[in-house]
């Protein structure tokens, strides 16, 4: 059995945090972009740092999920599963609103997502 490295479970976990496309230039864009740049060198600090855990057998032939990997970062004390989704809905929720062209939303939402970093 080889192990899994946390990195590259956090890299999946940046990718999911980074898939809603930024297709228009909304009110907050810039900020949207750097806090999901501080978003992106907080997973990869902790990748970096971070313990590593025992791949399956593959015997179920089931490729790893979110919800999986968050699971197995919880269980050797990395990542939180409720950070990671917290800090998901907040940007989510922030490109919902720079699209809307609602700023004061848009803002609201970033600093969601900048507590949640932060705790």
């Amino acid at each position: 059995m080889r192990p899994i490295t946390l990195r590259s479970s956090l890299w999946t976990a940046v990718a999911m945090l980074a898939s809603t496309s930024l297709a228009h230039a909304g009110p907050c864009l810039d900020e949207i972009a750097q806090v999901q740049q501080r978003m992106d060198s907080t997973v990869e600090q902790i990748a970096a740092t971070g313990r590593t855990a025992r791949q399956g057998t593959g015997l179920t032939h089931a490729q790893p999920t979110p919800r999986s990997i968050a699971a197995a970062e919880a269980q050797l004390g990395e990542l939180a599963p409720e950070k990671i989704n917290a800090a998901r809905e907040a940007m989510v929720r922030a490109r919902a609103a720079d699209a809307a062209g609602d700023k004061t939303a848009c803002e609201e939402a970033l600093a969601d997502a900048k507590r949640t970093l932060s705790q």
